[in-house]
């Protein structure tokens, strides 16, 4: 039930009649390209959920640090 040389042959030629000879290598760059993207966009959300914790922590310091500078300008006024 395996795909033939034939077969593979006959489909490549239909692809061939259907988009012509320039189409194809142009489909191919567009596959490729959406791959890539796909790929660093996974990437990105890896770093992302590895440096949302930090970022968090990061947060709750400069919020604290705006905190105590709004106390003391209250505090001096």
């Amino acid at each position: 039930m395996g795909v033939s040389t034939w077969q593979i042959i006959v489909i490549l030629l239909v692809i061939l009649l259907l988009f012509g000879g320039k189409k194809i290598p142009e489909l191919a760059q567009g596959l490729g390209k959406g791959i890539k993207n796909f790929k660093d966009a996974v990437k990105e959300g890896e770093e992302e959920a590895s440096v949302k914790p930090t970022e968090k922590v990061e947060d709750k310091a400069n919020t604290t640090t705006t905190q105590n500078t709004q106390n003391t300008t209250q505090n001096n006024a």
